[in-house]
């Protein structure tokens, strides 16, 4: 086997039991340990309904920008509708907003529990006006492949030598949420430079499925990857040889999807599994698209983000303390991304100190004083 080689698993071999289950599963750990990603085939995903899905969502992209800007927006810290470019900036990168546009809506049934006390996390679904199809293919396909994730989450627990069901209690009713995606074109001077479509991050979820991308030409045809550049990297987690981690092509082979672990799945293996440090790269050529999907699950927000027992020995309580509520965790990384206000951090803590002020400045301090 080469030194390098992301993990190729068929989905049924790790949801039927039989005499391919065990290593299957031993090849998802082993890929969500070494990369943070693994390759599944034979998902199920039909291709064809997938690029229509594109088509709709690029329809919707062509819009006048005003129309767009009252589907969501900061109120809901954008967390459903559009997000428009050069909003979202990832932590720890250079600093350059991403260069995309954005449409999220979440697939699955809300908690209204989770919704009253996180009504942005958990925010109902905006939707453009006359767009029947897109709406109803944007829900089609994050349901299947919020299915897909979780059947991955049942075998990752079993590879893990986890009580089964683990994971699903930890996510259900989570605020999973989908997001299209569409990278926008360079022009021929920003080519070669350092205008990214994405700079490199990991995701502040558990984990993240991308079903495929397509790359459009400058006509807007669609069209094949425009060179060995553009697309989807990743970094290898650190080893003595290679201390920080070595940089190699996510893009998957044809027919298969991604799945990347993200932040809180690391948490709760206590460094056991990796969240992808990843980036996006544009071709290096100018007037090129790209459209993706990306589906991410979460915990629940009243779930406690910390290693789980069979991880929580005292390095990696060390490494990953204080434990926090997914719903604080979701709401910090929104703020620290641009898409929540600092001023959601004061949500966080004891919110009536004003009460105490006016007692000690009017009648209440002054009768206590007597």
């Amino acid at each position: 086997m080469p030194e390098l080689e992301i993990p190729v698993i068929a989905l049924n071999d790790l949801i039927q039991a039989g005499p391919h289950q065990g290593q299957a599963d031993a090849d998802l750990v082993r890929g969500l340990s070494q990369y943070g990603l693994v390759f599944i085939r034979q998902h199920g995903i039909d291709a064809e309904a997938l690029e229509q899905f594109y088509r709709d969502f690029i329809a919707v992209t062509q819009r006048p920008t005003a129309e767009k800007a009252s589907w969501g927006g900061r109120e809901i810290w954008f967390q459903r509708g559009w997000t428009p470019p050069n909003t979202e900036q990832a932590v720890v990168a250079g600093g350059q907003p991403d260069f995309k546009e954005c449409y999220f809506a979440a697939p699955e049934a809300l908690d209204p529990v989770a919704q009253a006390e996180y009504p942005e996390l958990y925010a109902e679904n905006v939707w453009p006006a006359d767009a029947p199809g897109f709406q109803a293919g944007y829900m089609a396909l994050g349901q299947q492949v919020h299915a897909i994730g979780m059947a991955l989450l049942t075998a990752a627990a079993r590879g893990l030598g986890l009580p089964a069901g683990t994971f699903d209690e930890l996510v259900a009713g989570g605020a999973h949420v989908s997001r299209a995606l569409r990278y926008l074109p360079l022009t021929a001077d920003q080519v070669g430079t350092d205008v990214l479509w994405g700079e490199e991050h990991t995701d502040f979820n558990l984990l993240t499925l991308l079903p495929g991308g397509r790359f459009y030409d400058p006509s807007g045809a669609q069209a094949g990857r425009p060179d060995d550049n553009a697309g989807l990297y990743l970094r290898t987690r650190p080893t003595e040889a290679h201390p920080l981690g070595r940089r190699l092509p996510g893009v998957p082979p044809p027919g298969c999807m991604v799945a990347q672990v993200g932040q809180q799945l690391e948490i709760l293996t206590g460094g056991r599994l990796l969240a992808t440090p990843h980036e996006i790269l544009p071709p290096k050529a100018p007037g090129w698209t790209r459209c993706s999907f990306a589906h991410f699950i979460h915990m629940h927000a009243h779930q406690r983000i910390a290693p789980l027992a069979p991880f929580a020995d005292a390095e990696t309580v060390a490494a990953y303390r204080p434990s926090v509520l997914a719903g604080t965790y979701g709401t910090k990384t929104l703020v620290d991304i641009n898409l929540a206000p600092a001023s959601a951090l004061q949500a966080l803590g004891y919110r009536h100190y004003k009460r105490l002020a006016t007692h000690r400045e009017g009648e209440g301090r002054r009768a206590f004083a007597k």
